[in-house]
């Protein structure tokens, strides 16, 4: 009995007080993104206390001296914003990320106050797409926000975006309708479902997919698509068998 505890102890202090404040870098290789080498970070969600990990986290973005920084939001704490950094230093902080940065707005942003985190953002020098697209470093960049999305936004989105274009998407759910042809999809949201359980994988996931699409690489249409892990945690402060990432590819 007390091995057992003990066991549940570790287990407890391990997925609430050590991994996620860990750190990983997963990399992927791409075709047709003019030789750019491009960071992809998601699901940010900065704590009142979380100031150690954000600058960690941008001190690896740095480190990996990427052409371009892409984001799919989610840089709030829940919804509601009680337990969040302002995100007037959130923004502040990323600030210092010494390449071009391009983002959506994730659930969690929008639903505390779309207009204040966009504003935020921007004035600290990162581009903000709402359903809209912009040319960075030779590559056309489309993209979507929060965890709802309809097709409309999606051919709005990705009106003017000639080819090579990465098309960035807060949730994987809109994987089936894009219609167009893009180079690559990337999303977050799901956070990997923040438990894995070894041999098995997720527990659950926030998508009407369920865990399909919880993380990796997928290419069920003619489309490819990138799902990161994420950076952050939402509901429970827990991650278990699944580490934040930060996506590199090239």
């Amino acid at each position: 009995m007390y091995i057992t505890a003990g066991i549940f102890l570790i287990l407890f202090i391990w997925g609430f007080f050590i991994e996620p404040e860990l750190l990983t870098v997963k990399r992927y290789k791409a075709k047709n993104l003019s030789g750019k080498k491009i960071v992809f970070v998601s699901d940010f969600h900065v704590g009142k206390g979380d100031i150690s990990r954000l600058r960690r986290i941008v001190k690896t973005i740095n480190e990996l001296k990427p052409d371009l920084v892409l984001s799919g939001g989610d840089y709030i704490k829940g919804h509601s914003g009680r337990f969040s950094m302002p995100v007037e230093k959130i923004a502040g902080e990323l600030r210092n990320i010494e390449a071009p940065v391009v983002s959506v707005l994730g659930n969690h942003d929008i639903n505390f106050d779309k207009f204040s985190v966009k504003n935020a953002l921007e004035q600290n020098g990162i581009k903000v797409l709402d359903n809209s697209c912009i040319n960075m470093e030779g590559i056309w960049i489309a993209g979507v926000g929060g965890k709802s999305v309809e097709s409309s936004q999606i051919e709005l989105a990705l009106e003017n975006a000639a080819r090579p274009n990465i098309f960035i998407s807060h949730t994987p759910d809109v994987y089936y309708d894009v219609k167009e042809d893009v180079d690559l999809i990337l999303a977050g949201h799901v956070h990997g479902g923040q438990v894995r359980i070894p041999f098995w994988g997720a527990l659950i996931c926030p998508s009407k997919y369920g865990v399909k699409f919880s993380c990796g690489d997928f290419k069920e249409t003619q489309n490819r698509m990138i799902v990161t892990k994420g950076l952050g945690t939402s509901l429970l402060t827990v991650r278990f068998c699944d580490l934040p990432e930060i996506v590199v590819i090239e």
